[in-house]
């Protein structure tokens, strides 16, 4: 699950969209302003911006915006394009988070009273959903988790009424009202379950005159669930955290990304920061990145990254291209690091990612010298001695501070010499650059405001945990699912794969390879040809799952190279009563 936050509009928008008819809800009205919005054209767009009285905030997923003085209330429109005249552009200062306000929403005034405000919010767990209703809301609402009534729902059931009713709605006195949100809530859950809704979260939810308003709404989608829900989301954008912006470079690797079968990622966290990483694999990158952060280079990091599943020489130059397109516009007094790091690889061919990398630093040679950018690399796998003396040999050849090392190092060794913890070794150093770099100064640690662990809160954390009879059921019924004797069926024609896992099968000695047959729609029946050590094995090619399975149901694996957009769609052609 890759849990992404929306904007309050497009949470509103969905809402709208698909909750069933016949509930109290009156639909959302809102339009959104930004920084070179014309007030005329959105006035064409919602004549009523002109004729009600109105709300304006930032929709920039900040959290406690009444708190912060973020929100006008019950204002005219001349009032509104006031505010946002003061407001759009401005650094707004959000905890120890610094932003600028770029993105508005505005919405009709709803008059009620603070006894009509109520919050509710749904969020997914492991085992269960979790809906939380409080019958008191609005900015005052407090510690939600200690006040408020909780529903679990346990994943592939629906609540009914009556729980919804006796459970979570016994502090609302009117029966009228208990009825309609009883109504509302359970088709809210079924919007959160349909489009995939991590998180929800309405406060304050205003039930007057029999009618419900959603006044404030913060909300998370499941961002891996595109490939199911693109017709009902539409075009949904997933904004950065407030006080992060979003950077051109972000959306070009992100299409990259989309376009390749390889997986690439780039976030950048500090434009500024002293510290990059181009990082091979997205476990690697976690450890990378904690490294660096526990020898105290948390705020000199600059990106968050990971290249891996075997990226093209171009794909791999574009991406590092990018990397120091971005590192190359500010200088810093002590110079800049980049770390090229990674495990030991598996199918990747570690010498054609390296000369995508070296075309990339051939580029930028200049730009690498002037902003004192100094290189470290460490990466084992196929053909990583050639790919390491190769790029031994670029960084003397252009005279780049560029220290190599393979998989004999540890893996994250590295960053303590690129972080001035420790000196080059001797068998590294280099005749034009410094025997240790400067050491990074750590930034002071957080004030961080942690609970009182109270028997309340302590309940609180044991009652989320696993039972020991949920334990004890999960012990007993799992089985293994790989052994010496699985077999798998393959869909895509990923030749290198393949025989890269025939290769791993012959190497663990098993009797004979765990692929059996491979599916690719794109082509007539025939044969493979690989090999299984030294000895030529012929792998049957269908165009057709159904013949596939029919013909290997020996095989319990399905190994699925599809593209984002077909996997789900290939997947389910499988008929599960050969599994």
């Amino acid at each position: 699950m890759s849990s992404k936050a929306i904007y309050e509009a497009t949470g509103k928008d969905l809402i709208n969209r698909h909750i069933q008819s016949g509930t109290a809800m009156v639909p959302c009205r809102f339009a959104t302003f930004e920084q070179g919005t014309v007030w005329e054209d959105e006035l064409g767009k919602n004549p009523w911006l002109a004729k009600e009285n109105l709300v304006v905030k930032p929709d920039q997923l900040i959290k406690r915006r009444g708190k912060l003085g973020l929100v006008g209330v019950n204002k005219s429109a001349a009032e509104v394009r006031r505010w946002l005249s003061a407001h759009v552009g401005k650094t707004q200062a959000v905890g120890a988070t610094n932003g600028v306000l770029r993105h508005f929403i505005v919405e009709p005034f709803v008059k009620h009273d603070a006894s009509e405000e109520m919050y509710i919010c749904i969020q997914s767990g492991r085992r269960a959903d979790t809906i939380l209703f409080h019958h008191q809301g609005g900015v005052d609402v407090g510690d939600v988790d200690a006040v408020a009534t909780r529903l679990e729902v346990p994943v592939d059931t629906f609540p009914d009424a009556q729980a919804v009713s006796n459970t979570l709605l016994v502090n609302v006195t009117s029966q009228r009202n208990k009825q309609i949100l009883t109504t509302f809530i359970t088709a809210l859950y079924r919007v959160f379950v349909d489009l995939y809704f991590t998180y929800m979260e309405i406060n304050p939810i205003v039930v007057t005159n029999e009618r419900i308003y959603l006044l404030d709404l913060a909300a998370k989608l499941d961002q891996t669930a595109d490939f199911i829900c693109a017709k009902n989301w539409g075009a949904v954008t997933f904004p950065p955290p407030f006080g992060r912006d979003a950077y051109p470079e972000e959306a070009h690797i992100a299409d990259l990304d989309a376009k390749s079968g390889a997986s690439l990622k780039l976030t950048i966290l500090n434009k500024h920061g002293r510290i990059w990483t181009m990082v091979a694999g997205g476990g690697a990158s976690v450890v990378y990145t904690d490294t660096i952060c526990e020898l105290g280079g948390a705020s000199e990091l600059a990106n968050y990254g990971e290249y891996s599943g075997a990226p093209t020489e171009s794909q791999t130059a574009d991406y590092a291209k990018t990397i120091f397109s971005l590192m190359c516009r500010d200088k810093h007094v002590d110079g800049k690091v980049l770390i090229i790091g990674g495990g030991i690889a598996n199918f990747t061919n570690v010498a054609d990612t390296f000369r995508g990398i070296i075309s990339a630093i051939e580029t930028y040679k200049d730009a690498l010298v002037q902003y004192n950018v100094t290189i470290f690399v460490r990466r084992g796998g196929p053909n990583y001695q050639e790919g390491l003396r190769q790029m031994r040999e670029v960084g003397h050849r252009l005279r780049i501070p560029l220290y190599v090392f393979g998989p004999e190092s540890n893996m994250t060794g590295i960053v303590g010499l690129a972080l001035g913890h420790a000196p080059i070794p001797k068998d590294h150093q280099l005749d034009y650059a410094p025997k240790q770099l400067p050491k990074t100064k750590p930034a002071p640690k957080p004030d961080l405001q942690i609970p009182e662990l109270n028997k309340k809160l302590l309940e609180l954390v044991c009652s989320q945990a696993p039972t020991k009879l949920d334990l004890g059921q999960t012990i007993s019924t799992a089985q293994p699912l790989f052994s010496d004797r699985t077999k798998a069926v393959v869909w895509g024609m990923q030749n290198r794969a393949i025989q890269g896992m025939l290769d791993f099968d012959f190497i663990c000695r098993r009797s004979e390879p765990s692929v059996v047959a491979i599916v690719y729609p794109f082509t007539a029946d025939h044969k493979q040809k690989y090999y299984f050590g030294n000895q030529e094995v012929f792998i049957p090619v269908f165009s057709d799952m159904d013949v596939a399975m029919r013909k290997h149901q020996e095989a319990t694996v399905l190994v699925n190279f599809a593209s984002l957009r077909s996997a789900y769609e290939s997947t389910m052609q499988v008929r599960w009563k050969y599994l």
